[in-house]
């Protein structure tokens, strides 16, 4: 080993001897605060009350039945949508036309979100058969009118709905559905707000 080599090798022994000498007699204050923290995620808990909207037997072409019910959110977030969806099944027909092209929901109107003159319909004229294909917000104001509650379900409330469901008489031979039975079954489907700084 060369002798530069030797002597760099000797000046950082020193330097780290010292570092180490200094190091155990170095003071210094020193103060430590600690904090606990937490994270608590909310709750989306939507209800539809009563669970059962319409059971209705005995109908015939023609006859209409009218239905209120809430959807109740009883979470600790507020809602932005609630999109509903439609399935059913049909038992006992005799033929091979789907019931449900024949029962139609002549409105279901959000009473909270309709305005003074503009009712809030979710739903227009619509077969059960239409709405399998569709997914509408329940709680959108559609009405734009500024004396309705805002789109959405605010935590701890309820909207009221109300829902016009027709055996339509489309003038025809409708023998086919005599006896028939259909089992509707609707989803509602609930969305949280966008994230927001908290």
């Amino acid at each position: 080993m060369s002798i530069k080599k030797k002597l760099g090798l000797g000046v950082a022994s020193a330097a780290l001897g010292l570092s180490l000498i200094g190091g155990g007699t170095y003071a210094y204050f020193n103060d430590v605060a600690t904090t606990n923290n937490a994270f608590a995620a909310g709750t989306l808990d939507l209800a539809a009350n009563p669970t059962t909207i319409i059971d209705v037997k005995n109908i015939k072409p023609g006859d209409w039945m009218n239905r209120t019910f809430k959807l109740e959110n009883k979470g600790s977030l507020d809602i932005s949508k609630v999109y509903l969806y439609t399935n059913y099944t049909v038992t006992g027909a005799k033929g091979s036309d789907d019931f449900g092209k024949h029962i139609k929901v002549n409105f279901l109107r959000n009473e909270d979100k309709s305005g003074v003159f503009v009712p809030s319909n979710v739903i227009v004229s619509k077969t059960l058969y239409e709405l399998k294909n569709l997914s509408p917000d329940a709680v959108k104001n559609l009405s734009h009118s500024i004396f309705a509650e805002r789109s959405g379900l605010k935590a701890g409330t309820s909207d009221n709905l109300y829902v016009q469901f027709q055996f339509v008489d489309n003038g025809n031979d409708q023998n086919e559905f005599q006896g028939a039975k259909l089992q509707l079954e609707w989803k509602f489907d609930a969305q949280q707000t966008a994230g927001e700084s908290k």
